[in-house]
């Protein structure tokens, strides 16, 4: 009888694993992509929610730490990060309570794209005796928050202005419309497309009297392309850490920049093309991708993927000419890092098919 696969032999699955190899140059290169184009580099946390990856973002160049809660930042911020950009509409007397707090010991920026939710930060400026900086949402085709570009945001924009205690130093978008693109070159174009309107809506604003002072831009896929924009500032990619099918399938990496894989183990072979794995909707992110079918593809063997997810089980795809036993440990590249990550209180960082740290999922939960 073969011996079973198991990559990992001591590793107690499912569980999602990091190569801190892989992990590291991620990091390095990214903020040299940045260092070379002469921006800021703000990563966002929701990717990995872990106070050790982002200080060793810091360690690397980042400027500060995006966020998309209030309690990713005040998890940072108990860790001792204290500069933050929370790109996330901030609305209602509880919220603002903890952003006052939060300002006590960090420097925050926060992001709207609405003149009423404008007026509430300017109030608890008032109250505070501050003005709180702003970044000013804009829509360049992901259609989520903000204006369009030009000048349905420069009015935007000039209407906060009036308010007496928030001051608007940035524009920013999110640019993860580059995620249905198909090639490389198409990625390039959407980071072209991506800029040019922050840029221009800054134009039409100094034309105002109103001087921005930073162009923020985020989505990983964009951020590979940095160099080849102009009038960016700051870039805020959070996927680039880890990898996952959502980047390779469009070419922006490629597999061996990929540092997050889930390992689960064959606890059944029922039929034929079919194995059942412990890992489930519990341990795989539900989201899928246009690109590849099911939530996860294998990482050694071509056409196997998980093609079905209940609560704890996991169906397997197997095609003709491979089997697999029980035992078995089979590695699979999730579609999405983020929302994996956030389903697990640990990551598994390995070496060479070895556990070498755990990786502790800091903020996972804090959705508020």
């Amino acid at each position: 009888m073969r011996q079973h696969r198991q990559p990992w032999a001591e590793l107690e699955t499912p569980a999602v694993v990091v190569d801190l190899d892989v992990l590291d140059r991620n990091l390095r290169h990214t903020a040299e992509l940045a260092r070379q184009a002469g921006v800021k580099l703000r990563p966002h946390f929701k990717t990995h929610k872990s106070v050790w990856i982002a200080q060793e973002q810091m360690r690397y160049g980042a400027c500060g730490i995006t966020v998309a809660k209030l309690g990713e930042a005040e998890v940072l911020a108990d860790a001792g990060i204290a500069d933050f950009l929370v790109a996330f509409p901030i609305v209602g007397e509880a919220k603002l309570g903890r952003l006052a707090r939060l300002m006590e010991r960090a420097n925050v920026i926060v992001s709207t794209d609405n003149v009423q939710v404008a007026q509430g930060l300017s109030d608890l400026g008032g109250s505070l005796g501050k003005v709180i900086k702003l970044y000013i949402d804009v829509n360049t085709g992901l259609n989520r928050c903000g204006k369009e570009p030009g000048e349905e945001t420069a009015q935007l924009v000039q209407e906060i202005a009036k308010l007496p205690h928030v001051r608007v130093i940035g524009l920013m978008t999110h640019g993860g419309f580059a995620y249905g693109k198909k090639t490389p070159e198409q990625v390039r174009e959407a980071a072209r497309v991506e800029a040019e309107g922050l840029v221009r809506t800054k134009q039409l604003l100094a034309q105002s009297g109103i001087h921005i002072e930073e162009i923020s831009v985020g989505s990983t896929p964009t951020s590979k392309y940095i160099a080849d924009v102009e009038g960016v500032t700051e870039i805020r990619p959070g996927a680039y850490v880890f990898g996952d099918i959502a980047q390779l399938a469009i070419g922006v990496i490629t597999p061996e920049e990929c540092a997050m894989h889930v390992v689960a183990t064959v606890v059944s072979t029922p039929r034929k093309g079919t194995v059942i794995v412990d890992a489930g909707s519990k341990t795989f992110s539900s989201d899928v991708s246009a690109h590849v079918p099911g939530y996860g593809t294998s990482r050694d063997f071509a056409g196997v993927y998980v093609e079905k997810l209940s609560e704890e089980h996991g169906n397997v795809h197997v095609p003709e000419g491979i089997e697999f036993e029980i035992g078995d440990q089979l590695v699979f590249l999730p579609n999405h890092c983020c929302t994996t990550t956030n389903l697990h209180n640990e990551l598994q960082g390995v070496r060479e098919n070895k556990v070498d740290r755990m990786i502790a999922v800091d903020a996972r939960g804090k959705i508020r």
